[in-house]
C-alpha cells in the first residue's frame, strides 16, 4: 500500500487530481463534467439513439446533462404528464370538440332523411291511387269557373270483402255497386263549402257518350234519381249529369268503398262524435245512444248509411254523412297521425287501397281535397244540403232558382250566402 502526501499519481508521475481534490481545500469543490465513457469499438453516436421512435442514425439520450433524468420536465422518466390539454404521447394539446359544427351536420343528416322518407312515402302513396275514371270522355262540359269542384262518391261496393265482413258490416251481398252517397266539395279562397246531393234526387239523364261502347245516347228528357245515373254508366254518366243538372264543373272525382271507408276509421284509432238523439236501424246494423262516442270502422258505416231511422230519411242522412266526414278529416289531420309512422302508413294504405279517383288527379290535390274537408268542421266553411223545392213520385226536386244562385257564387268563389230550407 503506497502513501501519496501529495495525492496519487499516474504512470508518468502526473498527479492524479482530476476526480477531486477531497474535501481538504477551505472552498467546496466545483462540478466538473463526467466524461462520457464509449465502449472500444463502438463507434461514436449521435445524441437521441435507442430513444423510443428514433432511427437507427440517433443515439439515446438519457438527458442526464440536462436534468430531465430525474424529473426534469415535470414527468417521470422524462415522460410528459397526462392531461392538461396533451396527448399521452408528447403531441400538441388536444382540442375541444366543435359542437356548433357537430349540431349543424346533424341537423342537416335529419333534414336529408326526412326530405328523402317524404319524397318515398309520396311516391309510394301516388302509386296507390286507382286512376280509373277518364272525365275527358264527359261531353257538353259547362266552363270552369274559379276554386276546385271535387265529386265525392261513397259506393256500396263490396270488393275485396269476405263473407264474414259484409255480415259485420251489414252490408249484403248485392253484385255491382251504387253510389251510396254523393257529395260536392268546393275549395275556393273564401273557404270550402260542401253540398250534399241526395240519391233520391230527381235529374234529367242527359245525352251522353258511353264510357265503354263509345256509343253516342241522346237526350231524351228522361227523368229518374241521380243514383241511377252510377248505375247505368258509372263514374263518367254520374258527373256528366251533376254537371248538365247544376251548370257547375267537375274537377275531379274521388270514390271510396264500404271496405276502405270503415279500414280508415279503424286505423286512426276510431272518431270521436257526438250524436244528439239515439237512434236504431236494422238494415244498417246502427244502434247509438245520445252522448259523445268514439264510432270504430263498423260503428261509423253504419251511422252514415242508417236513413229508415229518420222521418226525411235521405236527408238526414245526407246530414250525418257530412257531420261524420268533417270530423274524421279532422281527426285524421292532426300532427298525431302524420308524424306517426305507425299510424300514417296504415291510414293512408287502408284509404288508398280502394280509393278509386279520375285520371288527373294527383296526390297534391288529393291532400288539398282532405283538408278542404277538415275546414269545413272548423268553421272556415260551410256545409248544406241542396236545395229542395218538393218531391215528385218520390224523387226529391230540387230549387232551380236556388241551385243557380248557388253555383253562380261557387263559380265566382264567392261567400255561400244560399240557404238548404
Amino acid at each position: 500500500m503506497n502513501e501519496w502526501p501529495d495525492g496519487p499519481t499516474g504512470d508518468r508521475g502526473e498527479r492524479r487530481d482530476r476526480y477531486g481534490r477531497g474535501s481538504a481545500g477551505s472552498q467546496p469543490e466545483g462540478a466538473r463534467a463526467m466524461p462520457h465513457v464509449q465502449p472500444r469499438g463502438v463507434p461514436p453516436q449521435a445524441p437521441g439513439y435507442g430513444r423510443p421512435g428514433a432511427g437507427p442514425d440517433q443515439t439515446y439520450d438519457s438527458g442526464y446533462n440536462t436534468g430531465q433524468v430525474y424529473g426534469g420536465g415535470g414527468g417521470r422518466g422524462g415522460i410528459p404528464p397526462q392531461g392538461g390539454g396533451g396527448s399521452g404521447q408528447g403531441g400538441p394539446p388536444r382540442q375541444a370538440p366543435d359542437w356548433r359544427r357537430r349540431i349543424k351536420l346533424g341537423a342537416l343528416t335529419l333534414a336529408v332523411v326526412i326530405l328523402a322518407v317524404s319524397i318515398g312515402t309520396y311516391f309510394w302513396a301516388d302509386g296507390k291511387l286507382k286512376r280509373e275514371v277518364d272525365l275527358s270522355k264527359v261531353i257538353e262540359r259547362p266552363e270552369e269557373g274559379d276554386g276546385t269542384n271535387y265529386l265525392i262518391v261513397g259506393s256500396d261496393s263490396r270488393e275485396g270483402m269476405t263473407a264474414e265482413d259484409k255480415k259485420k258490416l251489414h252490408t249484403g251481398s248485392a253484385e255491382g255497386k251504387r253510389t251510396d252517397s254523393m257529395m260536392i266539395l268546393h275549395d275556393g279562397s273564401n273557404g270550402p263549402t260542401l253540398i250534399s246531393l241526395p240519391r233520391d234526387s230527381n235529374v234529367t239523364i242527359p245525352s251522353f257518350v258511353g264510357s265503354e261502347s263509345g256509343k253516342t245516347f241522346p237526350n231524351t228528357g228522361r227523368q229518374t234519381k241521380l243514383n241511377a245515373a252510377y248505375a247505368e254508366d258509372g263514374p263518367e254518366l254520374l258527373v256528366r249529369t251533376v254537371e248538365y243538372n247544376t251548370g257547375l264543373h267537375i274537377n275531379h272525382y274521388v270514390e271510396i268503398g264500404f271496405a276502405g271507408f270503415a279500414n280508415i276509421v279503424d286505423a286512426i284509432g276510431g272518431v270521436d262524435m257526438n250524436i244528439p238523439k239515439a237512434f236504431k236501424d236494422q238494415k244498417s246494423g246502427a244502434d247509438f245512444k245520445a252522448g259523445e262516442q268514439t264510432l270504430d270502422g263498423e260503428q261509423a258505416l253504419a251511422f252514415v248509411r242508417t236513413r229508415y231511422a229518420f222521418a226525411n230519411s235521405d236527408l238526414d242522412r245526407t246530414k250525418n254523412q257530412q257531420k261524420f266526414l268533417a270530423a274524421l278529416a279532422s281527426q285524421t289531420a292532426t300532427p298525431g297521425t302524420i308524424l306517426n309512422p305507425f299510424k300514417l302508413y296504415p291510414t293512408m294504405s287502408a284509404g288508398l287501397d280502394t280509393l278509386i279517383v279520375d285520371k288527373d288527379m294527383s296526390l297534391w290535390s288529393l291532400g288539398q281535397m282532405f283538408f278542404a274537408m277538415k275546414g269545413v268542421t272548423g268553421g272556415e266553411g260551410k256545409s248544406m244540403n241542396m236545395p229542395i223545392s218538393g218531391s215528385s213520385g218520390g224523387n226529391l226536386v230540387w230549387d232551380k232558382a236556388k241551385v243557380k244562385e248557388l253555383v253562380n257564387q261557387l263559380n265566382n268563389d264567392e261567400k255561400v250566402t244560399v240557404s238548404d230550407n
